[in-house]
């Protein structure tokens, strides 16, 4: 494998090494690991969701209050399938009210570098007004 100037790990466009296929050597989405890790993350709440969870261990409050714009369902479906996918886990302690805390498993953990690239790519190549928050999905008004 070879790095990048930062010393990451990168894949190359040239062929496969250590069985990872290359970026672009996709016979399908369901063989295309980029379409794949897109799928699992399902847009921009999820990716930042383990950008808060990479502080360390929150509670639901705590990520809703630190992502401004999110709804507690969308909160909620985001961190099932995070969960599903071995990204996040939640641990429920007894107790009145219930608290319930998420935290990254090594899976999630290990996107860390993933995201700092994006941050190093954003800082390099975006303006500041390209980091709008997402806003949460409406449904159109019906005309009478």
């Amino acid at each position: 494998m070879k790095a990048d100037r930062n010393g990451q790990t990168v894949i190359s466009k040239m062929g496969t090494e250590a069985g990872i296929p290359a970026i672009g050597e996709c016979e399908d989405e369901e063989s295309c690991s980029i379409a794949r890790f897109l799928g699992a993350l399902d847009g921009p709440w999820a990716t930042l969701i383990i950008r808060e969870l990479l502080e360390g261990p929150k509670r639901f409050g705590e990520l809703q209050s630190g992502l401004v714009g999110i709804s507690p369902k969308t909160l909620t479906s985001r961190l099932r399938k995070l969960a599903a996918y071995g990204v996040v886990t939640r641990t429920a302690h007894g107790g009145v009210p219930p608290k319930v805390v998420y935290e990254l498993t090594r899976a999630g953990q290990d996107l860390g570098p993933v995201l700092n690239a994006m941050a190093i790519w954003a800082t390099e190549y975006l303006p500041p007004e390209a980091a709008r928050p997402p806003r949460p999905r409406t449904t159109p008004r019906r005309l009478t």
